[in-house]
């Protein structure tokens, strides 16, 4: 939610009923630096204690944000005798588009005082919530900080920041990337091969790596120091609480795996935050803050699939950290659960929809926490028995974008569309394979087809097709059936399954399941003689 509501608990008490009611498990909090530390050494919890008492109230869990140093490339949040004592908390400093320095409104992550205030404070925190929370498990993940990097320009040029600049590449920054290069991501390789070649005993310094552009070394060079601040934080606080921690990646709008429905803009380190853990660098972050068990993107101006693809590399567990809290945004989540085995999705300021009725995300919830079982079931399967897709709005005829999704699961292709009954609306959903021949089919405003890439198939049809209703509580995954929607439920003569939308449909026939958006799916075969198969 907001970043200001959690300033204070009262601020935020008639908030927790929305979320509830909206369908939401867990509240995504910023605690700030200011707020526990205001004068050095003297910490202060109580506004913390409160609100995880209130989450409690409301049965909400928390992922609280560490707002320590950075704040969107910023140290907005650092208390004031942080930022008034510059000599012992030195700021980074950037060049001007002009070619004018100036100070950056952000610590530099090469003074050493910083750092070590940052990870005594942020232990503190942890300290304490293993006192108060270590039992209840109200907060079940921590935040450290929150989008770093330097804005403005593509590195820190302050004194410090150059006096580091020139000295000798670090011996584990190479040997790290030596060691695991094999797994390192393409984008990467390609940028850095040169990399591989260079020995420390060649004592090269930083600007000695340059290649091609040199605000992809400036990035690199920030990349590795970031992630060592960040990982001396988050360590400090693990070693009081062990709790799962992660930072969020502002991400290059500009990139190739840019949203094509949103206008360009300018994608250059310095235009996104310098050194955070964007496609280019996330490798570096992965290797030099352990710490980190995600670096979570924050996904709005980029492709979600795209982004969600980046993040999951090396296997890494999908946490979107933010996202769009609209309707174009709430489709996207089923492809993020379904596709991506994505363990959460956060959309920003959902606090801000004044009754639960507004939440465009409360039905896509409702539904997810019915079939919860079934997706926590399937993400714990190695090989993929699962996918989300979406449709969205068609602006004319001539946009098809996503207007088909295919999928393959074991000798079963399935095509997606959009429901023939509704062919310009919008539709959402995801299809796990519960068995060899049966599917579970979730979500709203969509029809999908069978295939079988079996050789001496005679006949390809469907002999189940049930709309069906999970049984509370719903983690037991129970279900029962509610109708059968055999015959007239689907397109004469074709193995086709039909989800229309979550309302009746005026002026025609309102095709089942239009209710809990739920059905169970049994295709089957006939060989060629008439022999029936199994599948």
């Amino acid at each position: 939610i907001q970043n200001t509501r959690f300033s204070s608990a009262q601020n935020v008490r008639d908030v927790w009923p929305r979320l509830k009611a909206a369908n939401l498990n867990t509240v995504f909090a910023s605690v700030t630096w200011e707020q526990i530390e205001p004068i050095e050494w003297q910490f202060s919890f109580t506004e913390v204690d409160e609100m995880i008492k209130d989450a409690r109230r409301n049965d909400l869990r928390m992922v609280l944000l560490w707002f320590g140093s950075f704040k969107n490339a910023q140290s907005t949040y650092a208390p004031a005798w942080v930022k008034r004592n510059t000599a012992r908390f030195p700021q980074a400093e950037i060049c001007t588009s002009a070619g004018e320095m100036k100070p950056s409104d952000a610590v530099s992550v090469f003074g050493h005082h910083a750092q070590l205030s940052d990870s005594k404070a942020f232990a503190a925190l942890m300290q304490h919530l293993k006192e108060v929370d270590g039992q209840n498990h109200t907060v079940l993940m921590v935040q450290v900080e929150n989008e770093v990097g330097i804005l403005g320009d593509s590195r820190d040029r302050s004194r410090l920041a150059e006096s580091i600049w020139r000295q000798a590449v670090p011996a584990d920054f190479l040997q790290g990337l030596k060691r695991q290069w094999s797994e390192l991501n393409a984008t990467f390789q390609r940028n850095w091969t040169h990399l591989r070649m260079i020995s420390p005993l060649e004592m090269m310094t930083w600007e000695d790596l340059a290649m091609g552009d040199p605000s992809l070394l400036d990035e690199l060079f920030m990349a590795y120091h970031f992630a060592r601040y960040l990982e001396k934080v988050a360590a400090a606080g693990k070693a009081e609480y062990n709790l799962p921690m992660y930072t969020n990646v502002w991400q290059n709008y500009a990139a190739q795996d840019r949203d094509t429905n949103i206008s360009n803009v300018s994608g250059r380190p310095g235009d996104y935050p310098s050194g955070g853990g964007v496609a280019n660098v996330l490798d570096v972050w992965k290797i030099f803050a352990p710490s980190l068990d995600i670096i979570a993107p924050d996904i709005y101006l980029n492709d979600y699939a795209s982004s969600c693809a980046t993040y999951r590399h090396c296997n890494q567990t999908l946490l979107i950290s933010q996202q769009r809290r609209d309707e174009y945004g709430a489709r996207r989540i089923w492809q993020a659960y379904g596709s991506y085995k994505c363990i959460g999705t956060s959309p920003f300021g959902i606090d801000t929809f004044m009754t639960a009725e507004d939440n465009p995300f409360k039905r896509h919830y409702a539904l997810i926490q019915r079939v919860q079982r079934f997706i926590l079931t399937t993400q714990e399967i190695e090989t993929q028995t699962g996918f989300g897709f979406y449709f969205d709005e068609l602006a004319d005829a001539d946009n098809q974008r996503h207007d088909t999704w295919h999928h393959t699961f074991s000798h079963w292709d399935l095509k997606v569309e959009r429901a023939s009954w509704l062919p310009n609306s919008t539709g959402f959903g995801m299809i796990i394979q519960l068995d060899e021949n049966q599917f579970l089919l979730i979500g709203w405003g969509y029809q999908v087809s069978f295939t079988t890439k079996r050789s001496g198939v005679q006949f390809t049809g469907i002999r189940r097709f049930d709309e069906m209703a999970v049984v509370a509580p719903f983690a037991r995954g129970e279900m029962r059936t509610l109708r059968s929607m055999m015959n007239n439920q689907m397109p004469e003569g074709l193995c086709v399954a039909v989800m229309p939308g979550s309302t009746a449909i005026s002026g025609g026939g309102a095709m089942a399941p239009y209710g809990s958006g739920i059905a169970l799916c049994e295709p089957y075969t006939l060989l060629e003689g008439n022999l029936a198969a199994a599948g």
